[in-house]
């Protein structure tokens, strides 16, 4: 890590100014929003009426972004509290019978009008992505694209939103099951992949008719209030859509006060197990149905029959791409033993040319993680695993936020890595002696997001893919794979439910049974003889 020196040194003069710079920041951002007269507000026939996707400032209350990337606070944000929380639910509410009642066409032109003011937003996203959660320019761009593709993707299931199930039923029945809006859907999303996950979040159950609060992560308040931007400028109705954030000390009081409120009607969340937890508790405590996309831990199976240049390829770029810091990352590499060597070998060639440096240069691989305690804990578990035996193929070191991208050789059981998600540049390789212990390593993990199979002999690899325990497998893929018409979601500790495709209406729409009597001829001549 010699050749990262420069970029982590740190001036002391530098260190010392950096509280004082952090106060001017605070006070000009300050003046800047009291200034404009509260954002989030826009006046109504000389009236002050709260109609906004902007978070309000008037609670007082602001979040602080400090860059992994610098260490110093890069955005400061308006953030709710309690009460304007349920205020922007209780409008939600309001809007919903006028938005549900209109046609899933246009609603679906909506999401393609957000979709345009996404995109024309794309570099203020990709400096905002950057510098709040120092992700490359590569991930950010990404991020912006396919953002865009899920709101467009999503327009397309107009029809499906519509559609009837006719039921056999009785004579002179009509039977029918039809699908409709809920309510208010509460989603909230998470920083590593704020636009995918955030327009994910509310972009099907905009098109079934409901109408949306995103609750956003207070690692990237310029992000959210960004998204809010968006929403505000398309041609959404007031109160349709609105993003809610929140200090993190306040986070869990104001979701939990959401949950609870009468209002809402539907809760998807993105993020870690031990929050879904505590989320899927809540909904159950008020009988609600939660959408879960949790921990991740994904696992990649790589047979004795495969192509290890393309095995190698897709282990890169599933391990370490955005600091391996996506919920289907490839964090276990389990290998037959006679081609580990092989391909150990060509993993670390290619992990030696990755970029490690300053995200916001566009010849960055890799940036930090999103804050000095997550590159400590990475540390640990580094450390952890190479006291009880692992073998360090390379990286490992860390200044900073920063990681190097690391390979681990020899993973067993009784290390943490083994066992826990890593949710960083960490690749943890465990070796096999036949296809049984494949499947029987593959599913010893308490999560099942993704999984990926390699394998030229299809029928192999797909016999094994089926044993597998996970919401997800690719065959010759990587496992960071997604399609705004698939299914995706995990299975045990990874969550349930599904976002993507016509599997999304599902969960963000009530089903009814609805019947009527139909008249007949007989029905018809009894109802003239009655009139004689």
């Amino acid at each position: 890590m010699d050749d990262c020196v420069g970029l982590f040194h740190v001036k002391t003069s530098q260190n010392l100014t950096m509280n004082a710079q952090k106060l001017a920041f605070h006070a000009n951002m300050q003046e800047l929003l009291l200034s404009a007269g509260g954002a989030g507000f826009r006046l109504k026939g000389g009236d002050m009426a709260i109609t906004s996707a902007v978070p309000l400032v008037q609670s007082g209350l602001v979040i602080e972004s400090i860059s992994p990337v610098s260490g110093q606070v890069v955005s400061i944000e308006a953030a709710h509290d309690r009460s304007s929380g349920l205020a922007a639910a209780a409008r939600a509410a309001a809007a919903f019978p006028a938005w549900s009642a209109r046609s899933a066409t246009d609603r679906a032109d909506n999401l393609l009008d957000i979709a345009v003011q996404l995109e024309q937003r794309r570099d203020a996203f990709i400096s905002a992505m950057t510098e709040e959660i120092g992700t490359p320019i590569e991930w950010a761009e990404s991020n912006v694209r396919f953002a865009s593709e899920i709101l467009r993707h999503t327009a397309s299931y107009a029809d499906d939103v519509n559609h009837v199930e006719r039921i056999e039923s009785a004579p002179n029945i009509e039977s029918k099951a039809v699908r409709v809006p809920c309510g208010v859907c509460l989603g909230i999303a998470p920083w590593n992949a704020p636009l995918v996950l955030g327009f994910r979040a509310i972009a099907m159950p905009l098109l079934c008719g409901n109408t949306v609060l995103l609750k956003g992560s207070e690692f990237a308040p310029r992000t959210f209030r960004l998204i809010a931007e968006v929403l505000d400028a398309s041609h959404l109705p007031a109160d349709v859509a609105a993003v809610v954030q929140t200090r993190a000390e306040d986070s869990e009081e104001i979701v939990e006060a959401l949950i609870s409120s009468p209002v809402v009607q539907r809760v998807n969340f993105t993020g870690s197990t031990r929050v879904g937890r505590r989320v899927a508790e809540l909904c159950a405590k008020h009988l609600k149905r939660p959408l879960l996309e949790l921990g991740g831990q994904s696992t990649m199976v790589v047979l004795d029959d495969a192509d290890i240049d393309l095995a190698a390829d897709m282990a890169l770029k599933g391990a370490f791409r955005n600091q391996g810091q996506i919920c289907m990352s490839t964090e276990r590499l389990i290998v037959s033993h006679s081609v580990a060597d092989a391909l150990i070998e060509r993993i670390e060639a290619g992990r030696r040319t990755l970029v490690l440096g300053d995200p916001r240069k566009p010849e960055t691989d890799i940036g930090p993680v999103i804050s000095l305690a997550a590159a400590e804990r990475l540390s640990g578990m580094i450390s952890d695993a190479v006291s009880k035996g692992a073998k360090l193929v390379g990286g490992g070191k860390l200044r900073e936020a920063y990681v190097e991208p690391t390979l681990l050789d020899d993973v067993e059981t009784d290390m943490r890595i083994y066992n826990e998600e890593v949710f960083g540049p960490i690749l943890s390789i465990t070796r096999v002696a036949n296809d049984l212990e494949a499947i029987t390593v593959a599913n010893d993990s308490e999560y099942g997001l993704a999984c990926s199979v390699f394998s030229q002999n299809i029928e192999r690899a797909e016999k094994l893919a089926a044993q597998v325990q996970s919401g997800i497998c690719h065959i010759n893929r990587s496992t960071v794979n997604d399609s705004p018409h698939a299914p995706f979601g995990g299975v045990k500790s990874s969550g349930y439910g599904r976002f993507g495709g016509r599997w999304a209406i599902h969960e963000f729409t009530e089903l009814r049974w609805v019947t009527r009597a139909v008249e007949t001829e007989t029905t018809n001549q009894r109802k003239w003889e009655e009139t004689l």
